[in-house]
């Protein structure tokens, strides 16, 4: 099948999702997405989105915010772009039908403004605590209702389409033409010709054996970009989170930030609080501190978990704030108003990713990237708390305009591009050994790359990493793709952008600590490491 689009959308998140809204009214639109529409991380993000709305907040501030936790590595000029563009993104969201939660309580039913680390004043907007869950419902409605978007369900993007560019300025960028897919039903590998592509494939948690992330989480955008020749940078600066819900019952379970800004403290299992020590913030201090303490408390004490404490508040707040939580803790045997919740820190978001310019556009002609797959300059060394819906809002925006012009560019013409080729490969014969790297990669970056590093973690863990590539590439070569295959691929390529990029780095900073480098270096490293396929 080959299949020719004015816009490919690779993934089915807010980023790709209200990009696809937007371009549709210049072309047509194809959205692939590895499973079905509606799994995507933002589907489970909990908190919100952060913007200025306060009578008490102004730009400055959140820009201040964003800045400081940034440690020295966001794009000033970004930021400020960014969270001056919040506010209309927001209302979009509202005229499209998202139904944020208001404050009944005051004349105006203004919005609930939530806080969360890092903030200094309150301004999470959010759908109580299914913010995610609330927008993707919204937007996947919205683009069934348009018939110039067609959405492929379990469709997996398997290599970009690039071709060199002899002609004019830029001749030694490549241009992107689209993609190779692979139908997950008839196991047959499509050509989906665009004239252009937005990669909105989401993150890399599932790199890690611990993450708050879907299943889908397995960094294909990042790894496909690299093999086309994009630039990817500050791979190193993995959030982890530090409130995963500890039980055998619950596979990444998230208790969002949301419950230590409206009071919840967190003590180590004998009750004593500890973050105290740690941070003028206390509970509230930013991500990459708190899931440090975590693990050193856990490190010293042996323990398994701390716990996090909601006890102060009633019970009737506790189900009106945080339905979701309390009645997923509530069917797991914990009544969060009485006991408070076992937490442990979790691979959460990636800071790093595709880098891309003010208008989306990554170093590859007509390839865009837009949610957690791009570097865009907004995070820098660490993300501020529900900023990451913010930024894919307003880069799909920035995006669909730019994308827009290369639609109506006239004269663009496709190359002439092969299709799928599986050579002599045959089914795979032993899919054990696929399970058994997967599980091997993730247990290998949990411990050698994981909260606290070292140089000599990362020389193992770049060591082995290269070996398992060299087996996993016979693999790809030897046997017939499958999504199983293509993930495994993906994961052991991240997994070495991550080494690789953290390696470079000799210095603390953000979400990169390491034991043997415990201070920054402003001098030599107050820069983004930067890797491209030779």
């Amino acid at each position: 099948m080959n299949i020719k689009t004015d816009f490919l959308v690779l993934g089915s998140g807010i980023a790709g999702l209200s990009f696809a809204l937007k371009a549709c009214e210049h072309g047509s639109v194809a959205i692939v997405t590895k499973k079905e529409k509606i799994e995507s991380s933002t589907n489970y993000a909990q908190g919100g989105i952060a913007t200025v709305l306060g009578s008490d907040d102004s730009f400055d501030l959140h820009i201040d915010d964003t800045l400081t936790v940034g440690c020295g590595l966001s794009n000033p000029s970004v930021v400020e772009s960014v969270v001056r563009d919040g506010p209309e993104r927001i209302a979009e969201l509202v005229k499209w039908g998202v139904n944020f939660s208001r404050n009944s309580s005051r004349a105006n039913s203004s919005y609930d403004l939530g806080r969360e680390g890092g903030h200094s004043r309150r301004r999470i907007v959010h759908a109580q605590d299914l913010t995610g869950r609330e927008v993707e419902k919204i937007l996947v409605r919205s683009v069934e209702s348009k018939q110039n978007i067609r959405i492929y369900e379990n469709f997996f993007a398997v290599n970009l389409i690039t071709r060199a560019n002899d002609r004019g300025a830029g001749r030694n960028r490549g241009v992107c033409y689209g993609a190779y897919v692979l139908d997950r039903n008839s196991r047959e590998v499509h050509t989906f010709c665009a004239k252009a592509t937005l990669l909105a494939t989401g993150g890399v948690g599932k790199v890690y054996l611990y993450t708050s992330n879907p299943d889908i989480s397995t960094g294909d955008g990042i790894a496909m970009a690299y093999r086309a020749g994009a630039r990817i940078a500050n791979m190193e600066f993995i959030q982890f989170h530090p409130t995963c819900l500890y039980h055998p019952r619950a596979k990444n379970f998230l208790i969002s930030e949301a419950l230590r800004g409206e009071g919840g403290v967190l003590r180590l299992t004998d009750g004593t609080p500890f973050m105290d020590s740690y941070h003028p913030l206390k509970s509230l201090a930013p991500r990459d501190v708190v899931a440090r303490a975590i693990d050193s408390e856990l490190k010293k004490s042996g323990e398994e978990y701390v716990l996090l404490d909601m006890t102060s508040k009633s019970r009737s707040f506790l189900k009106r704030r945080f339905p979701n939580i309390y009645s997923t803790c509530k069917s797991l045997g914990m009544d969060m108003a009485s006991e408070p919740i076992p937490v442990v820190p979790a691979a959460h978001y990636l800071c790093g990713g595709v880098v891309t310019d003010l208008s989306g556009e990554t170093s590859v002609r007509r390839l865009y990237a837009c949610g957690e797959v791009a570097c865009t300059g907004l995070h820098g060394a660490n993300r501020l708390a529900s900023n990451s819906l913010l930024e894919a809002l307003v880069f799909a925006h920035r995006s669909a305009i730019k994308a827009a012009e290369d639609v109506r560019e006239s004269g663009l013409r496709f190359p002439a591009i092969k299709p799928w080729d599986p050579g002599k490969a045959v089914d795979i014969d032993e899919s054990v050994v696929i399970s058994h790297n997967w599980d091997e990669i993730r247990r290998l970056m949990w411990h050698y790359v994981g909260v606290v590093r070292s140089n000599k973690r990362l020389a193992r863990a770049h060591r082995r990493i290269s070996l398992l590539q060299k087996e996993i590439t016979q693999y790809y070569w030897d046997f017939i793709v499958t999504a199983d295959l293509l993930e495994l691929r993906d994961i052991a390529l991240v997994s070495e952008l991550i080494i690789r990029c953290a390696l470079m780095r000799k210095e603390s900073r953000g979400l990169h600590y390491t034991l043997d480098y415990p201070g920054k270096d402003d001098r030599h490293f107050k820069k983004n490491t930067v890797v491209k396929k030779r």
